[in-house]
């Protein structure tokens, strides 16, 4: 992870309001997870110069750890816009990956053109515990293509998300993490001191933190 662009980005994150913080009214994840965290980075798609940052961002990351690949895919839903933008920004082809075959036609999973063998990087916007984009990876091997790696946006950086990764024998890295968010946060006020308390204590446990702390 590149240090300055990891700062940035999340600056950048908190700054459109992608993330959102709110230790004192928690979020209730589809999971059952209370989270005093919500993320949403196809925000950023909404300010042309953010935009610009973080595809630029994504295009160097993918050169400096992967080397350039023969295709890019996106991870539906988040990942499709901003795979189809880093692939106008390396001047590759783009296809990407539905969170479940159509039901008619085709009966796609992977939907654009592509060739078995080929190279390919994955784009995701957001890891938490990993399952839907290691789905994705998944379905781009079984079609015969040969996954170099995956990038996302933000990770919470979870003991899980990690395990499941390196299982699946998937290289992965992301433009910020959880840890760089609260640290900037704290840095510009933008959370208090036992705001940034709370938020590092929930990284610790969060399946069990609303138990903990109530």
């Amino acid at each position: 992870m590149n240090k300055d662009l990891s700062l940035k980005v999340a600056e950048l994150l908190l700054k459109t309001k992608a993330v959102r913080l709110q230790p004192d009214k928690p979020f209730t994840w589809a999971s059952g997870w209370k989270s005093p965290i919500y993320c949403d980075n196809r925000i950023t798609l909404s300010f042309p110069e953010v935009r610009t940052h973080i595809r630029q961002g994504y295009a160097q990351t993918i050169l400096d750890n992967f080397g350039k690949p023969d295709v890019i895919a996106g991870v539906a839903t988040g990942g499709i816009a901003q795979g189809a933008l880093i692939a106008q920004e390396l001047g590759l082809p783009f296809i990407y990956v539905r969170s479940a075959a159509k039901g008619h036609g085709m009966e796609n999973l992977i939907e654009g053109a592509y060739q078995e063998g080929q190279r390919v990087v994955v784009i995701e916007d957001l890891i938490s515990t990993g399952g839907s984009s290691l789905k994705a990876v998944e379905a781009l091997r079984a079609g015969g293509l040969d996954v170099k790696g995956l990038i996302a946006t933000f990770t919470y950086g979870f003991a899980l998300a990690e395990e499941h990764f390196s299982a699946a024998n998937c290289p992965h890295v992301c433009l910020t993490d959880y840890s760089t968010l609260i640290d900037v946060a704290a840095k510009t006020n933008y959370v208090s001191e036992t705001d940034e308390a709370t938020l590092r204590a929930w990284r610790n446990s969060p399946s069990t933190w609303m138990q903990d702390n109530h």
